[in-house]
């Protein structure tokens, strides 16, 4: 389709590879004043009765399905159970810097909304939250030397992708992320601590809010050093842990391209129901922001539109 796209329309325009001549002859400001007077047109020469048709056409600026006060509650709960374990919260821009998720990560661009001015709509928050950290760090506002930098947050989410009759796979909703950094000291000091702490606030969150358990399903990834070890030392640790965590041997341990060393899944256990609700694990998005090996970074999030939509799965 990418390729059909670009025959047709240098077709149109009787112009050789017009999309590979705009992005890499035209400065990024004057293709965004281009796009600006594309769009300036478009909307112009559109009628009231136009508008009403995209919005009933566009899954994407559709209403959520979702109970909205039980929905900000858990925003809130979320929040507050975080903050009480030294992670803070933050309230991210709805936008983020073109390409957050596709230049330090492995998403492709076209499974975000890209936008103008340099933007694209926020599609992952952990992304945010290590551009945040990232830009802190390096202007002297943050310091990760001798303690963890520490934010949580939660935000709403556009993805682009489609997923065809898949229950739960939304154009937007909700999530609660965690993000923190640090430095290597040796002795994965910084891995084992931050599985702790992220895992601590998941447990106390279900336990809180649910009276309700959480297990914790760690899975090896490829691209750290000496990983084998390094997993055999984080089981070990985890053994201490007041909740189980079990490991699943995962045959992407040598293909993905997004968690470092390991994955870890929450799966919480409210009334009948048993829910994978998230997920998380170490990311090299800070060594690759600030050039430097030292960085270390875990991320994780868990999806709240799922936590308000299970039946009797009101906090209490």
């Amino acid at each position: 389709m990418h390729n059909g796209f670009r025959s047709r329309l240098a077709r149109l325009l009787g112009v050789d590879d017009p999309v590979g001549r705009l992005s890499r002859r035209l400065s990024a400001s004057d293709l965004n004043s281009l796009l600006l007077d594309v769009f300036r047109e478009k909307a112009n020469s559109s009628s009231p009765a136009d508008l009403l048709r995209r919005y009933e056409a566009n899954r994407f600026v559709q209403p959520a399905a979702v109970d909205a006060i039980r929905l900000k509650q858990l925003e809130l709960d979320t929040l507050t159970v975080a903050r009480g374990l030294d992670y803070e919260p933050v309230q991210l821009s709805p936008l983020a810097p073109l390409g957050s998720c596709s230049i330090v990560a492995s998403s492709d661009q076209n499974k975000v909304v890209s936008a103008l001015r340099g933007t694209e709509v926020t599609a992952d928050a952990t992304n945010s939250l290590a551009l945040h950290i990232a830009g802190g760090l390096q202007a002297g506002m943050l310091d990760n030397r001798e303690h963890f930098v520490r934010y949580s947050t939660t935000h709403r989410h556009v993805r682009a992708q489609r997923f065809e009759q898949a229950p739960g796979m939304l154009a937007h909703f909700s999530l609660f992320a965690l993000a923190a950094s640090g430095r290597d000291r040796g002795s994965y000091d910084f891995e084992l601590r931050s599985f702790r702490e992220h895992s601590a606030v998941y447990a106390e969150l279900f336990k809180k809010l649910w009276n309700a358990e959480i297990e914790i399903v760690v899975s090896p990834r490829g691209g750290y050093p000496d990983g084998d070890g390094f997993m055999e030392r984080l089981m070990a640790d985890a053994k201490t842990l007041p909740y189980r965590v079990t490991l699943f041997p995962d045959t992407a341990k040598e293909t993905n391209a997004y968690y470092k060393g390991f994955q870890f899944t929450v799966i919480a256990r409210i009334g009948e129901s048993t829910l994978p609700i998230g997920d998380g694990g170490l990311v090299d998005w800070t060594q690759q922001l600030l050039g430097s090996r030292k960085e270390r970074m875990m991320i994780s999030a868990i999806g709240l539109e799922r936590l308000a939509a299970i039946e009797g799965s009101e906090p209490g």
